[in-house]
């Protein structure tokens, strides 16, 4: 090496190690920048009055005295038979949604079906129905067939058809095409491959979507009665209306236990058939 090359080389000891480059260390800053000034934005249209955040603490321990002890004997003659029509709700609205949503899984997942207009259709009524909260689905509900439980499992069902029609889709697309093909080598219908070829494929991945989704339904519908939609929401509401802050409490205590069973039988229900 020359003299003049051994003059102008950089020492090892000089040399700064950076992990980033510029333009990550630029694209990182802009997305830090951003993150906080939405969330200085979102403060400054949230207006929350440091009053009423001081004066939180004492309110809330007003409110708990209220609500105990629960009133245990309120539930045999007010809760039980809301809490049964929320299960029915849940469910009922769960089935519906499983035959309305797997047509729409079918015609959604591209390697099934090839009709590119079809298949954008099947995806825009999924996305349509992911797209409205289960509380906007009943409010229309309950405008059209009028408060009660029919309102609250129509909401389940229209809710519950993009989640389960957009997994099952996913699912069908992820399938081995092995077994399709050799269907399909054989002259098998459409049917015959839907049935033989996918369908063991995904079974244990729909029945995974559906039991999920029924613990959600579960959820959503004990408080659908708060906009008329029929079940244990309703009795609440009306206990929050009339200030029975231990009937209230009754209602938490109630839900609570119900979505502990549910996620109970849900974990053993999926160990035996997963």
């Amino acid at each position: 090496m020359s003299s003049a090359a051994l003059s102008t080389a950089k020492p090892a000891a000089d040399r700064v190690w950076q992990r980033y480059t510029f333009a990550q260390r630029m694209a990182r800053f802009m997305i830090w920048f951003v993150i906080v000034a939405s969330i200085v934005a979102a403060g400054r249209t949230v207006e929350v009055i440091p009053e009423f955040l001081a004066d939180a603490p004492e309110q809330i321990a007003d409110l708990l005295k209220r609500m105990w002890p629960p009133a245990v004997d309120y539930y045999p003659r007010g809760i039980h038979e809301a809490l049964v029509e929320t299960l029915h709700i849940a469910s009922l609205g769960t089935i519906l949604a499983i035959i309305m949503a797997v047509p729409f899984g079918l015609l959604a997942a591209r390697n099934l079906t090839r009709n590119r207009f079809i298949n954008f259709l099947a995806r825009l009524v999924l996305v349509s129905s992911r797209s409205v909260n289960s509380l906007v689905w009943a409010l229309l509900f309950v405008g059209i067939f009028g408060p009660g439980a029919l309102a609250g499992t129509l909401a389940i069902a229209f809710r519950s058809i993009g989640f389960i029609g957009k997994l099952l889709g996913e699912a069908i697309e992820e399938a081995h095409k092995g077994s399709i093909e050799a269907l399909q080598a054989a002259g098998a219908s459409t049917g015959a491959q839907i049935w033989y070829g996918y369908w063991p494929q995904v079974k244990p991945a729909f029945w995974s979507i559906v039991l999920l989704r029924w613990d959600i339904n579960v959820r959503e519908s004990a408080v659908l009665g708060l906009v008329g939609a029929g079940g244990i929401g309703m009795v609440m509401n009306a206990a929050q209306d009339l200030f029975q802050w231990d009937r209230v409490a009754m209602v938490l205590v109630a839900i609570f236990a119900v979505v502990v069973v549910a996620e109970v039988v849900i974990t053993q229900i999926r160990k035996r058939m997963i």
